[in-house]
């Protein structure tokens, strides 16, 4: 019998959902719930978490679907739920102030009480059980000892909460003395990331490992620009594409249905937190691709069709945009959809399939996870084939149908929860990979997915120059972020390289436009994390490091100086010189934390090459494949074609003329400099690589 009224039905978060059935009388974030913990004078229980998130699941199991427990809930607090995918500025603050009242990271889910007048955080935690274990307290307990607190120590909670304000002040308003960046963070936070890396399994530090995408990035840059500036760096190269091989191997990866988990629990990339999110996968797409664009790895190539072939299948709606994620449980227990049974695969696969299937996945070693078995490379082909005495055509062939019947048998099987809500900022990451492998493994059905995502953002969470943060079930809404605009504008810079479409570039320009008129910090330079005209919460966050994501100021400041070169505008140069600028004693301190930010440097320091080509559309695709072979970070290609109307001032002047014997005039320009119109691929083949630019 439900104690209260659940104010969670009609949401659009899958996650407030899934608790919408529970006996607390849980609210959204709402001016109703928070008048209602004012009016009532009881502090707020808020608990943040997500759809795909095992520990939320537990407690949920545990204290919030129990009678008793809900009881004592809804008659000492006022209880909010909170998706951290759609509220990300809430969950940035109470972490935060997690870490400052128990000097312990932060997590989900998240658990933390709030004095109802000021919503100013007194105590967190994150999992708590239902009866005391592991060092933590029972929840009821903890319920009743906080709720006596708040009657009982007014007085401290009150300092307390002012001390904790001023700390938060600091931490998510910092007020940096402007620094210039130096070119010596590029090798300084290239040591870093180097001595973090792990030589035997790959990967950044110890279990749990996750993938560190911004330090695979920022790795195999350092490289090709050490190679233009005859400065080889092959450890930097080394521990790049080693860890993207390790993790590729092991059972972080889906090797039958494509796509990354979170993270692994152990330090060979074995067993994952099984849940699979479009944030990891969209930049682990565009890794992939990058890294068999300089190594030719069948192994990344494999990866990458696995990869876009499972977002297309399963997370792409059918009105176009990308669904959030896949859950780590199905049947009430995490990886039971990923996990075998030995003779459940010998029934499955012939002789021969199993023959090499079986050493190559460990089932001839003892089960890796709760005695069963999570596919993970054991032993490399070679070595099998050697043994086995077969071709590696063979190989690859036995393996092919081996992993195709093991999926469509998996298939069959009850199938974790997707979360179903589409979120802009998660989208534009996706689009981005999707494009970028698309255009380096020259596949045209990866670059129609992006285009559908991006058609879906902008017919469905773009209106008046203003972009929505979430959408499910027809509904958009929640004001974007700044991530939501900065990795748009990254993803429509990608898409335009490999499909020129005007109308994307003017919506690029007005998304900068937003982000200068709306988020920048005018006085110290930098963007807010939320818009000027966004709901008023204890603080107004301005992060520059990079977390799971990249940083939206590191992303911010790239794409505007991008477009700023592309198109000669200052203004667009300007605001990506004050980003650098406020930002660049937190850079200095922490190089390794703020990679996206040194990526934005760079391409700064070492003049962006911008490559025009314009001309007839079937000879333009010769002369762009040439442009784009190999790893370029700091090259954009644009292939325009000679009819193409309403090109800005920048673009017009760039134009397609006669005599024009090979279809094609390209215009090289590095920095606001650009060099005379060429009409011969060869000439300009030979342009760039007088650039210095690697081949």
């Amino acid at each position: 019998m439900i104690q209260g009224k659940n104010h969670l039905a009609g949401q659009t978060s899958p996650y407030l959902i899934q608790h919408a059935d529970n006996p607390v009388e849980w609210y959204p974030w709402s001016n109703e719930a928070l008048e209602r913990a004012r009016h009532e004078d009881k502090p707020i229980l808020l608990s943040i978490g997500y759809s795909a998130c095992h520990w939320c699941h537990v407690m949920a199991h545990e204290s919030f679907e129990d009678e008793t427990t809900a009881k004592m809930m809804n008659e000492l607090f006022i209880n909010i739920k909170i998706d951290r995918e759609e509220r990300p500025d809430i969950d940035k603050i109470y972490q935060t102030a997690q870490f400052v009242l128990t000097q312990r990271t932060g997590g989900w889910p998240l658990t933390m009480f709030l004095t109802p007048d000021d919503q100013m955080p007194f105590f967190g935690g994150t999992y708590f059980p239902n009866e005391a274990r592991h060092g933590l307290p029972a929840f009821k307990d903890l319920l009743q000892h906080i709720s006596k607190v708040y009657q009982d120590r007014r007085a401290e909670i009150t300092a307390q909460n002012q001390s904790i304000q001023s700390v938060l002040q600091k931490i998510h308003e910092p007020t940096y003395a402007l620094t210039d960046l130096s070119p010596d963070l590029f090798k300084i936070c290239n040591q870093q990331i180097e001595q973090a890396f792990d030589v035997k399994d790959g990967g950044f530090g110890p279990a749990p490992k996750f993938p560190h995408t911004t330090h695979i990035e920022r790795l195999l840059r350092y490289y090709t620009q050490s190679i233009s500036t005859q400065q080889d760096s092959p450890r930097s190269l080394h521990a790049a594409i080693f860890t993207l091989e390790k993790m590729a191997a092991g059972g972080l990866f889906d090797h039958l249905g494509g796509g990354f988990c979170r993270y692994s629990v152990d330090s060979h990339w074995m067993i994952p937190h099984f849940e699979k999110m479009l944030y990891d996968n969209g930049p682990l797409l565009a890794l992939y691709a990058q890294g068999f664009a300089l190594t030719r790895s069948e192994q990344f190539k494999n990866v990458c069709e696995a990869t876009a072939q499972w977002v297309i299948r399963e997370m792409q709606s059918p009105e176009g945009g990308y669904y959030s994620s896949i859950d780590a449980d199905s049947e009430g227990s995490e990886g039971k959809y990923y996990a075998w049974d030995r003779d459940q695969i010998k029934q499955v696969l012939d002789d021969d399939e199993y023959a090499v299937f079986s050493p190559h996945y460990g089932l001839d070693r003892n089960a890796n996870f709760e005695g069963r078995y999570h596919l993970h490379t054991f032993v490399g082909m070679d070595a099998i084939c050697q043994q086995a005495e077969i071709s590696e055509e063979n190989f690859k062939t036995l393996i092919r149908l081996a992993k195709h019947k093991l999926l469509s048998q998996r298939e069959k099987r009850i199938h974790p929860d997707r979360d179903e809500k589409i979120l802009s900022s998660w989208n534009a990451l996706m689009i981005r990979g999707m494009a970028i492998a698309g255009r380096i493994l020259e596949r045209t059905e990866y670059i129609e997915s992006a285009q559908r995502s991006l058609e879906f953002l902008r017919n469905r969470m773009w209106s008046h120059q203003h972009l929505t943060a979430t959408y499910k079930d027809g509904i958009s809404h929640l004001d974007a972020y700044l991530d939501d605009y900065s990795f748009l504008l990254d993803a429509i810079l990608e898409m335009l390289q490999v499909r020129w479409c005007t109308e994307d570039l003017t919506w690029a320009c007005e998304i900068a436009d937003v982000l200068l008129e709306k988020f920048e910090d005018k006085a110290q330079g930098g963007f807010y994390f939320t818009s000027i005209d966004h709901e008023r919460l204890i603080q107004r966050s301005k992060t520059l490091s990079d977390e799971a994501m990249p940083s939206g100021n590191g992303i911010a400041a790239m794409a505007l100086a991008r477009l700023g070169y592309l198109l000669g505008n200052t203004e667009y140069l300007d605001a990506t010189e004050r980003v650098l600028k406020f930002a660049g004693q937190a850079v200095t301190h922490a190089p390794m934390g703020h990679a996206s930010l040194i990526n934005a440097y760079e391409e700064k320091h070492y003049p962006l090459q911008i490559i025009i080509l314009r001309g007839r559309k079937n000879d333009l695709k010769k002369w762009q494949k040439q442009c784009t072979l190999g790893f370029e970070p700091r090259r954009l290609v644009f292939a325009i074609d000679s009819d193409e109307r309403n090109l800005p001032d920048a673009l017009i002047e760039k134009k397609y003329f006669e005599p024009c014997p090979e279809g094609v005039v390209a215009y090289v320009c590095e920095g606001m400099s650009c060099k005379a119109p060429i009409t011969s691929l060869a000439e300009l083949q030979s342009a760039i690589a007088d650039t210095g630019n690697p081949q």
